[in-house]
C-alpha cells in the first residue's frame, strides 16, 4: 500500500480531499503535526465527507516520528525545485510520497534531505508557474503510481455507474454554480 505523507498541512478543505483521495485509491496517509486546523474541524469534515471511515489515516508528533515509522520504504519529496519528474520513477506500492504545507512547502533542511538521497521529484508545469494545489499535485502522483501497479485492487465500474459507452456526459456550465465557487476562490500556493 502507498503511503503519502503532508508535512504541516494548512488548509483543511485540502486534507480533507485528499483524504477522500486516499479512500478511494487504498492509499495510507499520514499527517505530521502540527497542523494548520484541528482534525475534527467542520471544514475537514464537510471535505472529506464520509470518506474518513474507509481511509487509513495516521497523525505523528513530527517529521522524526513519521519518517522513523515508515522506515526503510523508499520515501520520494516533492517540491517545485525537484530534480527529476514524478513520471521519470518506478513507483512499488510500499513507496512513500511526502509533500509540504500549502503556504511554504517543506523547509530546505528537507528539501536537502531528499535532494541528496536523489528522491526530490516534481511534477511538470509550464514556465512561470510557482505551484499546484497540494491536494491536485498529491492525486496526480498517488494515481500514477497506482497506474504503475496495474490499479491493482481496484473495484472496475459500479453496478449502474456510467461506462462512457451511453453517449457524452452531461455538461456542466459556470453560471450553475454559485459566484463564489464560479469566481475560483483559490488556495494560497504550496511547494510541490
Amino acid at each position: 500500500m502507498l503511503n503519502l505523507v503532508l508535512v504541516h498541512p494548512q488548509i483543511p478543505a485540502n486534507t480533507g480531499n485528499v483524504i477522500r483521495m486516499c479512500a478511494n485509491s487504498g492509499t495510507r496517509l499520514h499527517l505530521v503535526e502540527p497542523l494548520g486546523f484541528r482534525f475534527e474541524s467542520a471544514l475537514l469534515r464537510r471535505a472529506r465527507l464520509d470518506y474518513h471511515e474507509f481511509a487509513e489515516v495516521q497523525i505523528h508528533e513530527s517529521w522524526s516520528a513519521c519518517r522513523s515509522s515508515l522506515r526503510p520504504h523508499r520515501m520520494f519529496g516533492f517540491s517545485a525545485e525537484g530534480d527529476q519528474r514524478h513520471d521519470q520513477i518506478e513507483f512499488s506500492e510500499s513507496d512513500v510520497v511526502v509533500f509540504g504545507c500549502e503556504r511554504s512547502g517543506f523547509g530546505p533542511e528537507l528539501r536537502d534531505e531528499f535532494r541528496s538521497e536523489g528522491r526530490l521529484l516534481r511534477l511538470p508545469m509550464m514556465p512561470g508557474s510557482r505551484s499546484l494545489n497540494l491536494a491536485n499535485a498529491a492525486a496526480i502522483v498517488v494515481y500514477e503510481a497506482w497506474r504503475q501497479q496495474g490499479f491493482h485492487g481496484e473495484a472496475g465500474p459500479r453496478q449502474g455507474e456510467r461506462t462512457g459507452s451511453e453517449g457524452p456526459a452531461d455538461q456542466v456550465t459556470q453560471s450553475e454554480f454559485p459566484n463564489s465557487l464560479a469566481e475560483g476562490l483559490g488556495d494560497p500556493p504550496c511547494d510541490v
